[in-house]
């Protein structure tokens, strides 16, 4: 008699933590998650061969990482492949004397001459 007690309370509290649990979960809904996280995205066709892919490649010695779009035909062929360019190499300012003392003085200089200009049109 004992036992058959047990059981039955036993049942009661499963059955009370069963609707406990069922009343906190929240129903699902057709909310759209805003931002979707991975390290690559592959779109595939119904017979499951890739026909476009995203993906970030690991950083090279000295480079960034760099993001790889790829179009592929039903043939499995790339259409587009899209990287970003290479940044330009960086230089320093060019030290421009040189080249400042090989243009020519103009006499009367050119601002006085636009000047002047300017007062004929008037």
């Amino acid at each position: 008699m004992k036992t058959q007690r047990l059981l039955v309370v036993l049942t009661l509290v499963n059955l009370a933590l069963l609707i406990f649990t069922l009343a906190r979960t929240r129903p699902a809904s057709a909310e759209v998650s805003p931002v979707l996280r991975g390290r690559a995205l592959e779109i595939v066709d119904e017979r499951g061969r890739v026909r476009a892919s995203i993906g970030v490649l690991p950083a090279e010695a000295q480079e960034h990482e760099t993001v790889l779009l790829r179009l592929i035909t039903e043939r499995g062929r790339p259409v587009a492949k899209l990287v970003p360019p290479d940044p330009p190499k960086r230089r320093g300012v060019p030290d421009l004397t040189a080249f400042r003392r090989t243009m020519p003085v103009l006499d009367p200089p050119l601002s006085s001459t636009i000047t002047g200009e300017r007062e004929d049109r008037a």
